[in-house]
């Protein structure tokens, strides 16, 4: 048994040399878990936390494909197949230049707790490549998927490993790679969800992300008898998680005021209503524009070039982004600006100064592996239906979404009350490692 937390994270820092990020989310864990650890010596004489740290496969695989010039490229693909101690593997594929080891490892350790938290039988799991769909053609595109599906189909299916999509990895990409998985291996199966409507997906599998951060959010607001009528929303992003957001929050009565990208920030005063979620949506979506193409359209919103959101006056913040896209002093602005609840629809948004000035603040804060567990959650109700060979309605989907995110929230409050004060960091953490732990010490050392 280690002493200290510190000294875990001295023996995880040195095994995994250079991968922040996966090194800020075991810190993250191991914190909230210790006095659990510390009370329980099943989980000391089992080394859980030696075990769950270490993935049980990480698959790296060399990806060539040829462009439209005919000049042969070569990207790196990875699956990161992190536990299966409660059901196969699911996790997305992400395509992006930022993709790397550690990223990937960070993501696929979220993944683990994020899908006990649902309630539903699923292992975690992340992979992609360094590929950027971004001004690639649809061939170009096409080609790249067939390719790193003629390597990833080698260790995934229905019951071992069911990926989905992530950022760059849409509806597109996860047709070409399912068409290729079916020619494999002549089989039409549940492998990979986001699938379209017409052949396996599920219905609010796109606007479940987005949808389920929101849920999260008003479960939080109820605990002070409080809702979204009436309040100020800022959000982070404009793509697909954070499109759903701004619909369902709107739908709930508050008002969404802010998007963004890489590039800089647009605050709408008035509120980016149905119709202005409308054009965002076709030009983020169809058109592969930029945010601040919104300023062009819409006369009274601002640009904030270069900046966030977390400046602007909010009761509720929804980051829907990235990683560590929100800082200390982020934190400390957005309470400052009367902002009281943050739900954070991207993996890990906010840094960990940032979550400390929540905690020590008594924000309500919903932290990702609970509050955006929405999308893993659908793509869990879209793996039923593939096996039942059914769809649900919209309606019996949102009805599930929902209760999934209820009971996530119930779970939070029951492992992370603090008197009054429900500390959401602590209540995911313990209650997703719990699960994963009693079920890795009951099926023994393997």
């Amino acid at each position: 048994m280690y002493r200290t937390p510190k000294d875990f994270m001295e023996y995880v820092k040195a095994n995994n040399p250079g991968q922040p990020e996966f090194h800020q989310a075991v810190d993250e864990v191991i914190t909230s878990v210790w006095p659990v650890i510390e009370n329980n010596p099943k989980y000391q004489s089992a080394n859980i936390l030696e075990r769950i740290v270490e993935p049980e496969r990480s698959i790296i695989f060399k990806v060539t494909w040829a462009n439209d010039k005919g000049e042969v490229n070569v990207n790196r693909g990875y699956r990161i197949q992190m536990n299966s101690a409660i059901g196969p593997y699911k996790g997305g594929l992400r395509f992006h230049p930022s993709v790397n080891l550690g990223v990937l490892k960070f993501l696929a350790f979220e993944q683990v707790f994020k899908n006990s938290l649902t309630t539903l039988p699923l292992g975690g799991a992340k992979g992609g490549s360094d590929f950027d769909p971004k001004g690639k053609s649809e061939g170009e595109i096409m080609r790249f998927c067939h390719n790193f599906m003629l390597e990833l189909s080698r260790h995934i299916g229905p019951n071992t490993d069911v990926p989905a999509g992530d950022i760059g990895v849409g509806a597109r990409e996860v047709g070409y790679m399912f068409g290729i998985y079916k020619k494999l291996q002549n089989q039409f199966t549940g492998v990979l969800t986001g699938k379209g409507l017409n052949w396996g997906g599920s219905l609010i599998r796109p606007e479940a992300t987005g949808y389920g951060v929101t849920y999260f959010a008003q479960e939080m607001l109820k605990t002070r008898n409080e809702d979204f009528n009436g309040k100020t929303v800022t959000i982070s992003g404009s793509g697909n998680v954070a499109q759903y957001a701004v619909q369902k929050v709107t739908e709930l009565g508050g008002k969404v005021v802010t998007l963004s990208d890489s590039d800089g920030t647009i605050y709408d005063s008035e509120g980016i209503d149905c119709a202005k979620l409308t054009y965002v949506m076709d030009l983020k979506n169809k058109r592969r524009g930029r945010i601040k193409e919104y300023t062009n359209e819409y006369k009274n919103a601002e640009y904030l070039e270069g900046k966030r959101p977390w400046g602007i006056e909010c009761q509720v913040a929804l980051p829907c982004a990235t990683q560590n896209e929100l800082s200390g002093e982020d934190a400390k602005t957005l309470i400052s600006n009367g902002c009281y609840c943050v739900s954070e629809g991207a993996n890990m948004p906010t840094e960990p100064e940032g979550v400390q000035v929540f905690l020590k603040n008594e924000v309500l804060y919903g932290q990702g592996k609970a509050a955006n567990a929405g999308g893993v959650a659908t793509s869990g109700l879209e793996m039923t239906q593939n096996s039942m060979r059914l769809s649900w309605t919209r309606q019996e989907v949102d009805t599930r979404l929902h209760e999934i995110m209820r009971s996530i929230h119930q779970t939070c409050v029951r492992y992370g009350k603090e008197g009054q004060y429900v500390n959401y960091v602590k209540g995911a953490n313990i209650g997703g490692f719990v699960k994963v732990a009693d079920a890795m010490i009951e099926q023994g050392v393997v």
